[in-house]
């Protein structure tokens, strides 16, 4: 799922499972979360098409997490929830989240929005790559394979010599997405300890301050269309956010967890309303093996971890 930013999953017992009607809940938000995470990207791609730095984005779609969040906090447990023992954590966290959603966002603008999406689908993958060297985590034949499977989707998929996409774009989406699946390995670690709302209010909050020195170079005056387009690519961005964390208090991420890659769908169905640009065949052989890589990588961390709980 070509996400922004991964999302922290609040604790949940392993073993349990959630009654029928709240998973189908959690299932319609998690694909309303979907939608509105393309809706965000092609607002991007439209921002860059007028002249909006990708920092410019990047900048407004924090300042709106950050007033989504506190409303959300408020609505909750109070501001208390924000509260934090870790601000280092944070900030390291700030950093390598800021390279991670600059490269993302930078990806859909140099990228067919469709292909992009395609590629944001590796984080599982390298995700549980990085688990391997970070956290010494053992991963078994299964695991390897289904690794394996996803990049040679990427492969299909960005063609490399062929011309197909643009090879600074396909580099700068691959990057993207490492840096993200890093993301992941710190939000792991940051959850054992923060709530998703902590974790996601710190991120925005102090990313603001190096983006708001980079608004000083990079910051200008836009007319009307393209504010709209900025102002709509932070509701749908902010739409997403919620999306994601309140499925993930309705139902375990093994539930929702497949709904993100629906994603892709809307993505080709914006580059054809939009830029006239359909998927071509390579992207639709490749995605379906990136995709089944990422749900098979799922589909074995969750059966394992209710196998040692």
């Amino acid at each position: 799922m070509a996400l922004p930013e991964p999302q922290p999953a609040p604790p949940a017992p392993p073993a349990s499972s959630p009654p029928a009607n709240q998973a189908l809940v959690a299932i319609g938000i998690r694909l309303l979360a979907a939608i509105s995470i393309t809706a965000m990207f092609a607002c991007v791609k439209l921002a860059s098409n007028h002249g909006v730095h990708v920092l410019e984005s990047v900048f407004y779609r924090q300042l709106t997490g950050v007033l989504v969040l506190i409303p959300v906090a408020l609505a909750g447990s109070g501001l208390s929830v924000l509260k934090t023992d870790r601000p280092w954590t944070h900030a390291g966290r700030m950093v390598v989240g800021l390279v991670a959603m600059s490269l993302n966002f930078l990806s859909f603008a140099l990228l067919p929005i469709a292909e992009a999406t395609a590629i944001g689908f590796m984080v599982p993958i390298v995700a549980t790559l990085l688990s391997i060297f970070l956290l010494h985590e053992a991963v078994g034949v299964h695991r390897w394979s289904a690794i394996a499977a996803g990049l040679i989707g990427v492969i299909i998929v960005v063609q490399p010599g062929s011309g197909h996409i643009p090879l600074a774009g396909a580099l700068v989406g691959i990057s993207g997405v490492a840096i993200t699946a890093w993301v992941s390995i710190i939000i792991r670690k940051l959850g054992e300890t923060e709530s998703p709302v902590t974790t996601m209010f710190w991120f925005s909050l102090s990313s603001l301050v190096p983006l708001g020195i980079a608004m000083l170079f990079f910051g200008k005056m836009h007319d009307a269309e393209t504010w709209g387009i900025i102002g709509l690519m932070g509701l749908f961005g902010a739409a997403a956010q919620l999306g994601i964390t309140w499925s993930l208090r309705l139902a375990p991420v093994s539930v929702v967890l497949p709904m993100d890659y629906s994603s892709l769908i809307w993505a080709a169905l914006a580059g054809w309303l939009i830029w006239e640009n359909w998927p071509v065949p390579a992207t639709w052989i490749g995605a379906p093996l990136i995709i089944g890589s990422g749900l098979y990588i799922a589909w074995r961390e969750n059966r394992l971890a209710r196998l040692r709980g």
